[in-house]
């Protein structure tokens, strides 16, 4: 079982359990390793004590979070952060496909592709020339992922690439990763606007669908802001796990609730050691 799947296996668990504030004892039983291991699993993989990422996971928290994030957020508009945003040490640049090759789906087009390890699990990465076009965690098998990659982009053709991939996946992923990042979008005009916005939430920083439908311009349109942000095909990079429900509940996610909240207990802690 690697890292992230048994953090996985104890961020289940809490869904349920996590009102009690189980000891390490408890926690430690749950990912099936010793007191001593788990704790220096926890330290490695985020950067803070289990007791800590425990609060990070709680609707309690992510409510307050919500909360203060209004003037994290506020602030950074008001400073000229208009996106494309920063993450980490990364810059993010995005192209939009044109209409017209919007309409060839993926014709001319070369996807290098490759299946890498991450703090979250497995996830699948398609590079064109012009970035990255794809960026998946896997909720099964790696078959899938590929059959999912190649239906939202047809016409296109495909090499496997697991060195390059591997590369993309240090930079993003990797505690020294610096540089510039370039996205490849395909997706519709008002499905761009919103991935923009979500590129103008900082780290550390959540939003409810509400505030990304205003920040994307269209204050009336939660909804369709929300199945917008459901489509997003780039993860982590574009991040959509930065928005949850107006209650402080995490919400759904395309590649799992349980991993939302891992990501977001990653960057919480990342944020506070200044990692």
């Amino acid at each position: 079982m690697s890292d992230y799947e048994r953090i996985e296996k104890v961020i289940r668990w809490l869904e349920k359990n996590y009102a009690s504030q189980p000891s390490l004892v408890e926690l430690s039983k749950v990912a099936g390793v010793s007191e001593f291991h788990f704790q220096r699993l926890f330290s490695r993989w985020t950067g803070t004590t289990p007791k800590s990422f425990v609060q990070y996971l709680t609707a309690k928290h992510a409510k307050q979070l919500l909360a203060d994030s209004k003037d994290v957020l506020s602030a950074s508009l008001e400073s000229g952060l208009s996106g494309p945003g920063r993450l980490h040490d990364l810059i993010i640049s995005i192209e939009a496909v044109t209409p017209g090759e919007f309409k060839a789906k993926g014709a001319g087009v070369e996807i290098r592709y490759g299946v890498q390890k991450t703090p979250f699990g497995d996830c699948l990465i398609g590079l064109t020339s012009r970035g990255i076009c794809h960026l998946a965690f896997l909720n099964n098998d790696a078959d899938e992922a590929v059959a999912e990659l190649k239906a939202n982009w047809p016409n296109a053709e495909f090499k496997l690439s697991r060195t390059e991939t591997a590369k993309i996946a240090k930079r993003i992923f990797g505690k020294s990763g610096k540089g510039k990042i370039s996205l490849l979008l395909k997706g519709t005009a008002f499905q761009i606007k919103v991935w923009e916005a979500l590129l103008r939430i900082p780290e550390g920083a959540v939003v409810s669908y509400s505030n990304l439908a205003a920040i994307a311009g269209n204050a009336s349109a939660s909804r369709a802001v929300g199945s917008a942000v459901g489509r997003n095909s780039i993860a982590y990079l574009i991040p959509c796990h930065r928005v949850i429900k107006e209650t402080g509940a995490i919400g759904e996610y395309r590649w799992g609730s349980s991993r939302k909240r891992a990501v977001l207990a990653w960057e919480q802690a990342r944020k506070e050691t200044n990692i």
